[in-house]
């Protein structure tokens, strides 16, 4: 397992009861989590005066509590980077900080490969690997249909004081996107994706990960360069093995550029418990050095 353990803005505090305690810089918040299924062995204080809690409806959705107010948004880092924290209707905050295992793992190759890189970073959300790419050096594409979190992600790069830095910032149903970047015969050397489960695109079209992931996979082979560097796969899909996404990478990537591939899961630290808390799966495809 990949265990992001290296936060000094954030920190897993204690899990239990369908639920998790999280620091999020000065403020404390209370989330469900699907994967918590044991109980909370003792409710501190902590957990009854946290600074926000979501709580679930049963029809659906949820509401966040709050004890104090709290900013509109406010600013965590890890190491250099830096990013907006805000509660979504969505019981989200705007970033997944499991993801700091890749973003470290990105930047070593990039800033390693001794040429230029240029990175697609798909279903790129509010941009916490464009943030570490492009601090390592790399020119990045960013790449989400939600105009919100696209502008998200360019307050993030802006934050980091990255703005300078060659990002592209593309609102756009992923799969066209894909599709004109290959009639323009354009090509990139590191591949980002994390994909949803479900989705429909602008048309009607059903994403259905179990279904499209590998078609999705094929068709971005044609925009990969001829000396590719990574192709990372994050998936948040409850009951996908990482040996899926093994699998799928042997299938495209390795079989037509050699390099080797890891896959695994992802996992946060518990601090109360010294638990680990799984928090998703990762495919890795690398050239060899």
């Amino acid at each position: 397992m990949y265990i992001a353990k290296d936060w000094n803005d954030y920190e897993l505090l204690d899990t239990g009861g369908g639920e998790k305690l999280e620091r999020w810089g000065s403020y404390i918040l209370r989330r469900p989590d699907p994967q918590i299924i044991w109980p909370i062995e003792r409710e501190t204080e902590r957990w009854k005066q946290a600074d926000g809690h979501y709580h679930r409806s049963s029809s659906g959705g949820g509401r966040w509590q709050f004890r104090t107010a709290l900013p509109e948004r406010w600013t965590i880092s890890y190491g250099d980077l830096k990013f907006y924290i805000k509660p979504t209707n969505f019981k989200h905050t705007g970033l997944f900080p499991e993801q700091a295992v890749n973003w470290q793992w990105m930047m070593d190759k990039i800033r390693n490969a001794g040429r230029p890189i240029r990175l697609l970073n798909l279903f790129a959300y509010t941009g916490g690997a464009t943030v570490a790419a492009a601090a390592a050096g790399a020119e990045v594409c960013h790449v989400d249909a939600a105009k919100g979190m696209v502008q998200w992600a360019k307050d993030n790069v802006r934050l980091s004081g990255l703005e300078s830095r060659p990002v592209r910032f593309i609102t756009d149903d992923v799969f066209k996107f894909v599709q004109r970047e290959q009639r323009r015969g354009n090509k990139y050397d590191a591949l980002i994706m994390d994909p949803p489960s479900y989705g429909r695109g602008p048309g009607g079209e059903m994403w259905k990960l179990e279904q499209s992931l590998y078609p999705f996979l094929q068709s971005c082979m044609s925009i990969i360069s001829d000396r590719p560097l990574f192709v990372l796969i994050n998936s948040y899909t409850t009951g996908l093995s990482p040996i899926v996404l093994h699998n799928m990478l042997h299938l495209t990537m390795q079989r037509r550029f050699g390099g080797s591939i890891t896959a695994g899961e992802i996992g946060l630290p518990v601090t109360a418990s010294g638990l680990t808390l799984p928090c998703g799966i990762l495919g890795r495809w690398e050239a060899k050095r």
